[in-house]
């Protein structure tokens, strides 16, 4: 059987919204929640917030993104829900820079200049593709399919560039089988990617 947590991970963001409607949801809250929380906190980093304040960023967005949901203030048929919460993170995350320089000196380049629609649009595709990787390796140690042993080989081959020789003597294994390895998480990781991007981009 399924995880819930994995089950809920590639239900479409309109199915999670319907689910909403009733409060006592926890699960389908906290799909929400571990869905955009950390695209938005790397939309935050990337504007050039600390890691502490680009967590408050996430939190106040999230919090705002409830409260205006609850209002019935997201009306599906003038935009996709991405955009709307994408909004309210960066006027957030304008907010809380403003909030930090009062509070003490900072890094005067730090937002400097506030990014075009298209730069934070592609920020944020950025950021969503990361969490959407993140969120798919969780998914495949869950698994039973695949050991420690052959996801962190692919990880060292794959992701991080280690050489499949060194790769090979950190796991254990031969050469050959660090490449069988990096072949069958492969295959199984662009079909969970897949599933979950569907999942997140079916908003409207």
């Amino acid at each position: 059987m399924q995880p819930i947590a994995s089950t809920y991970a590639t239900r479409t963001t309109t199915r999670l919204l319907d689910a909403l409607h009733d409060r006592g949801n926890e699960p389908a809250w906290a799909q929400i929640d571990s869905r955009y929380r950390p695209v938005i906190a790397g939309l935050a980093r990337r504007l050039g917030l600390s890691d502490a304040d680009a967590d408050e960023v996430s939190q106040r967005t999230l919090a705002e993104f409830v409260r205006a949901y609850r209002e019935n203030k997201y009306d599906r048929s003038k935009g996709r829900l991405s955009s709307w919460i994408l909004g309210i993170a960066h006027r957030t995350a304008l907010k809380v820079h403003r909030e930090s320089r009062r509070a003490g000196p900072t890094d005067p380049s730090l937002m400097e200049e506030t990014p075009d629609e298209p730069t934070l649009r592609s920020i944020w595709a950025d950021e969503r593709d990361r969490a959407i990787l993140s969120r798919a390796m969780d998914m495949l140690r869950d698994e039973s399919s695949f050991d420690d042993r052959t996801l962190l080989a692919f990880e060292l081959a794959a992701i991080r560039a280690v050489p499949a020789r060194e790769a090979a003597a950190q796991c254990s294994m031969t050469v050959d089988q660090v490449y069988v390895a990096r072949t069958r998480v492969t295959k199984r990781l662009r079909v969970v990617v897949e599933q979950l991007t569907s999942a997140f981009e079916e908003d409207t």
